[in-house]
């Protein structure tokens, strides 16, 4: 049997050292499922999950009416104050936490309808597809699938 050289040897250790460390490191924003971007329900529109500390949240990136005009504002939303902020990077998920396959929190708002759910669940049905229910009072709810992107 030959004897790896230095440099093969190195490489191996290097190899074994790294799949150490991964292995004693604590979980990553990668291991939650939940984490990369989503096509909702309406409008060709894009969320994408993302850590905001130690929860979930989620803003728009993408959209038809962005396509149309990147400019595009929140103008159907109910409080005129906020009708001037730009779409794209609006959070529209906040403060979810939970897992591994439901978590809970909130608000939720919709853009296209102006309304802000005060609570809802994420629940993951399948790796791509995603539950996503705002409740504005305890029977009045509305549940969406969101499929992910690849």
């Amino acid at each position: 049997m030959r004897r790896p050289t230095w440099p093969a040897a190195l490489t191996l250790a290097g190899g074994v050292l790294t799949g150490a460390v991964m292995a004693a490191a604590p979980a990553s924003a990668q291991d939650n499922p939940l984490l990369g971007r989503w096509r909702t329900a309406a409008q060709g529109g894009v969320v994408e999950i993302h850590r905001c500390g130690a929860a979930l949240c989620g803003r728009v990136v993408d959209a038809a009416p962005l396509r149309r005009n990147p400019d595009q504002t929140d103008v159907r939303n109910r409080d005129p104050d906020l009708r001037s902020r730009p779409l794209r990077g609006l959070r529209v998920l906040d403060g979810f936490t939970g897992g591994p396959t439901t978590w809970s929190g909130g608000p939720l708002y919709d853009p296209d309808s102006g309304q802000r759910a005060s609570r809802g669940t994420l629940t993951l049905v399948e790796n791509d597809r995603l539950s996503v229910r705002g409740c504005i009072a305890p029977l009045l709810c509305r549940t969406q699938t969101w499929t992910r992107l690849r």
